[in-house]
């Protein structure tokens, strides 16, 4: 009996020991509260199916054997009990097989997700869902229990992934700045986690059909119980999301700007909100705490403040973006609006307050829908509507088009303000506006392009029959329907760009030809225009030129047979081509020719602006290169008549020569024009051209002529000749003379202007004298010259004027200097005219002084006289030479006083004996000595060393 107790007590201990092993339950953490991961399902099953193999091998040993015979030889009463808790023990090794083995797959897969990108995640939450479908068939064990159980912890296994890939502590620091990113991350867990969602719907839809089918049982269970947690993750991340998304919008407020009145002040309110805004979403950022934690109530909190402040923001901006539409007058404006902040006009509060503005701008739709209408009524036959550079049709169904593209214009603003779910009501009555617009721009369109069908057509087959020449009113010969035929092609230019436009037999027929028309109408502009060069503006000189080159040419019947051609004649263009080379043949003679001529006027031109005359830099006259200007018009006037009269290429000019024209032709106008040197027709055109010539040598002549009278012109104020005045022994005189000299060197210079005239050759063959010749025979030549002479006769008299105040000092070299002294040694003065018998008076040292004072006065005088005189404003007299030949006679008269002084006191000094103290006294008879070199020294004589003691 002790061992069937101490047996019993055993078995008694050791059943409720595998008991509690046998009633453990997975699901027992999740009951707890606990959120564990699929792992702990794994290793319980594991430590489970590994726990009862323990338990059953102690069963099955040699000591559990023994307790087991002696209760059951003892007849124990936990024999039966012993029984029943070894099939338990099978049983659940039974079941942790089973389901140890069927949930290995999923182990596997959930592994396999763990290591791949999470990007990939979602492709894949079928897969895992089909392997969690595929336990639930196959085990025999897995309840619907344990199937809710696995999903919780598969739900929160993802949940830790999501939280992981999020990097949760960062989450919210790009709310400031880059948002891109991080709602990109937000957005992808979302939909990895709605994928599970939808994989679990998918494989319960499965298992529903296979239930109807009699093949399994359903997953019955609410699926709330699965994704309880699951859901309010997503919604935590659907708050955070949000976040972003409205921070994304906002940001785009820093790059609005307002434009119109108003449009400043608007604009900085607008950043004024994305300022604040900024400063709300930085206290976000900076929250030191997991916002990817939907437990964490401290994100939670200033959430909830986020949301109030945007809403402060949103209604700020409601504000001012209602004032903005309010200003809207157009449609165009406000769907400038809408596309510009389309990026926040979802949101519910300011989608709800902008409503009636939104619905305004719809009706400005209709109205202007109504106003392209009454436009095409008002001005549809107005013809002042259309381009008047462009064909009317074609202007017309332009302007159809841009009533067209305003509409569309129009409509394309309602459909962007369709994006915002207005729902007006107006929608219908637009579009039907619209298609009414088309149908009746439609029928407008059509109705013209029949109209320009048979318009065009009409005036094609009048062309077609209008000769292709004629003269015009004024006797002038003009091409024929020359503005309508470039209507009629450029209308043909467009109906070619317009497939739709029909072409009828008149207008096919032109618009077949259309190119050989241009063609012939370009070459007979071109014909035209260079016959009408030709024949008008001719000068009466090469009028009979031209007239007999047209009757050689044959070219007035050419033009004849032309005449009778009209656009749509056969052979036409042959005929053009023919009567345009004659044309162009004969322009092109006439315009070398008048080339020729006009580079013979430049030559003739060129003559008159020489400078045969010029000034040196010292304002004196001087004639100019006057060898390089007369072999310059020698050798133009030899060109001159080399182009009239030789029929040979003219030859270069040298370098020193390259300001003269270069006449590049081949041929002269007398072959030019094919005529004989004895027509009277080129004899008259020679004569033509001779006063031409003798025109721009009188040019020369008159121009080198005015150049001497303007500079002889007492007004001018400026020297032009210059004279030089000399003393000489019989008195003052001008070199050159005033008189004679400067007579023979003015005409001089007036013969070389005249002979410049006589270098080039008569072009005239029935005028014999040179250009010269006929040019000394003008009397306005003659006056000029004339002219010339009374002003050199003034400047004459001038002349005289100046010598006779200059005679006041002829005393100075006329005198004889020698019997003045002797008359001032005796009568201390000179003896005037009338004086013939005077007293001996001996002069005095004051007489001497007086003399020396005058004589310094006087060149003083002398000294200050001007070095240059103008006399007549145009002869410069330049009496340097005269002022120092004057005062050098000054000074001899000086010396001989000084000298005389000089010499006293030498002869006295040597009177002096070295036994003589007293000087005075030796020199008693004469002038005193000391008063005397005083008085010298005053004078400015430098007096020898051996004067002084």
């Amino acid at each position: 009996m002790q061992l069937l107790h101490a047996c019993d007590s055993t078995i008694m201990e050791w059943m409720k020991l595998v008991s509690e092993v046998l009633q453990q339950d997975s699901s027992q953490l999740v009951l707890d509260g606990q959120e564990p991961l699929p792992s702990a399902e794994f290793n319980f099953w594991r430590s489970r199916l590994r726990n009862l193999h323990f338990i059953q091998q102690q069963l099955m040993s040699s000591r559990a054997q023994q307790v087991l015979s002696i209760a059951q030889s003892a007849e124990s009463v936990y024999f039966s009990s012993l029984k029943d808790l070894h099939t338990d023990i099978q049983k659940g090794l039974d079941e942790a097989e089973d389901v140890t083995r069927n949930l290995k797959p999923v182990q596997e897969k959930l592994d396999e997700l763990q290591q791949m990108e999470y990007q990939q995640v979602g492709d894949n939450m079928a897969a895992v869902m089909e392997e969690v479908r595929l336990v639930w068939i196959k085990s025999e064990f897995y309840c619907s229990t344990r199937v809710v159980v696995l999903l919780q912890e598969i739900c929160t296994l993802f949940i830790q992934m999501s939280r992981s890939f999020l990097h949760g502590e960062d989450l919210m620091r790009p709310v400031g700045s880059e948002l891109g990113q991080k709602m990109d991350d937000v957005t992808l867990v979302i939909w990895t986690l709605k994928s599970l969602k939808e994989a679990f719907r998918l494989c319960r839809t499965q298992l529903e059909d296979q239930r109807q089918d009699g093949d399994t049982l359903s997953w019955d269970f609410p699926s709330h119980l699965v994704f309880f947690r699951l859901d309010h993750f997503l919604l935590h991340l659907q708050g955070i999301q949000e976040v972003f998304s409205v921070s994304q919008q906002l940001h785009q407020l820093e790059w609005t700007v307002l434009s119109g009145v108003g449009g400043r002040t608007r604009t900085d309110m607008v950043q004024e909100v994305y300022q604040d805004f900024l400063c709300h979403v930085t206290v976000l950022s900076d929250l030191n705490c997991d916002p990817s934690d939907p437990d964490d109530q401290s994100f939670l909190k200033h959430r909830s403040q986020f949301w109030v402040q945007v809403s402060d923001l949103e209604t700020r901006l409601v504000s001012v973006l209602s004032r903005a539409f309010v200003d809207c007058c157009v449609s165009s404006s406000g769907e400038k609006l809408v596309k510009m902040f389309g990026f926040i006009l979802d949101r519910p509060l300011i989608h709800d307050q902008l409503r009636p503005h939104l619905v305004r701008l719809e009706e400005m739709v209709l109205e202007e829908l109504d106003q392209i209408e009454q436009l095409f009524f008002s001005q549809r036959e107005e013809s002042d509507t259309f381009c008047m550079f462009t064909p009317s049709h074609a202007a017309r169904l332009c302007w159809s088009q841009q009533l067209r593209r305003r509409a569309e214009t129009t409509l394309n603003h309602h459909r962007t303000l369709q994006q915002l779910d207005l729902d007006s009501g107006d929608s219908y009555l637009v579009l039907q506006r619209f298609y009414h617009i088309e149908d009746l721009l439609q029928d407008f369109e059509d109705r013209l392009r029949s109209d320009w069908s048979s318009q065009l057509d009409s005036d094609c087959g009048f062309i077609l029959e209008q000769p292709v020449i004629q003269n015009n009113q004024q006797g002038m010969l003009g091409v024929n329907c020359s503005h309508k035929l470039q209507v009629v092609l450029r209308e043909l230019r467009y109906v070619s760009r317009k497939t739709d436009v029909k072409l009828r037999p008149s207008a096919a027929r032109l618009f077949t030809f259309r190119d050989d028309i241009t063609r012939n109408y370009l070459s007979l502009s071109h014909m035209v225009s260079c016959y009408k060069q030709v024949v008008s503006g001719v000068l009466p000189a090469e009028l009979s030129l031209i007239q007999d080159q047209l009757q050689v040419l044959g070219l007035n019947q050419n033009l004849s047979e032309l005449q009778r051609y009209t656009w749509g004649s056969e052979g036409l263009q042959q005929q053009v081509e023919q009567s345009r080379d004659t044309v162009l043949l004969l322009h092109s003679r006439v315009s070398q020719a008048r080339a020729n001529m006009d580079s013979m006027t430049r030559i003739i031109q060129g003559w008159a602006e020489l400078h045969l005359l010029q000034r040196s830099g010292e304002s004196l006259l001087e004639l100019g290169d006057v060898e390089q200007s007369y072999k310059h018009i020698r050798e133009e006037g030899e060109e001159l008549l080399r182009l009239t009269q030789v029929g040979t290429s003219l030859r270069g000019r040298g370098e020193e020569q390259e300001l003269m024209p270069l006449l590049l032709c081949s041929q002269v106008n007398r072959s030019l024009y094919g005529v004989e040197d004895s027509s009277d027709s080129w004899n008259m055109y020679l004569d033509h051209l001779d006063d031409k010539v003798l025109d721009g040598l009188f040019q020369l002549v008159l121009r080198s002529l005015h150049f001497l009278l303007d500079h002889m012109d007492p007004r001018s104020c400026s020297a032009f000749l210059t004279v030089s005045l000399r003393l000489q022994e019989t008195g003052s005189v001008f070199e050159p003379s005033v008189g004679v000299g400067l007579s023979d060197l003015l005409q001089t210079v007036i013969s070389d202007i005249y002979t410049a005239a006589s270098l080039p050759l008569r072009i005239s063959g029935s005028r014999h004298s040179n250009y010269q010749v006929s040019l000394q025979q003008s009397l306005d030549l003659s006056a000029l010259e004339q002219e010339v002479k009374n002003r050199l006769q003034q400047v004459r008299e001038e002349a005289e004027l100046l010598l006779t105040r200059l005679d006041r000092y002829s005393y100075l070299w006329l005198s004889d200097r020698k019997r003045v002294m002797e008359e001032f040694l005796t009568y201390s003065r000179p003896l005037g005219p009338e004086e013939l018998e005077a007293g001996e008076t001996p002069p005095t040292l004051n007489d001497f002084l007086r003399e020396i004072n005058s004589l310094n006065t006087l060149r003083e005088e002398v000294t200050h006289l001007d070095d240059v005189v103008l006399l007549h404003s145009w002869l410069q007299v330049d009496l340097r030479a005269f002022k120092d030949s004057l005062l050098s006679v000054v000074h001899k008269w000086r010396h001989l006083y000084t000298d005389y002084l000089l010499d006293s006191v030498s002869d006295r000094l040597q009177q002096v004996t070295p036994q003589c103290d007293d000087v005075e006294s030796a020199s008693s008879s004469s002038f005193p000595l000391t008063e005397t070199i005083i008085l010298l020294e005053a004078a400015g004589v430098q007096l020898p060393d051996r004067f002084f003691f």
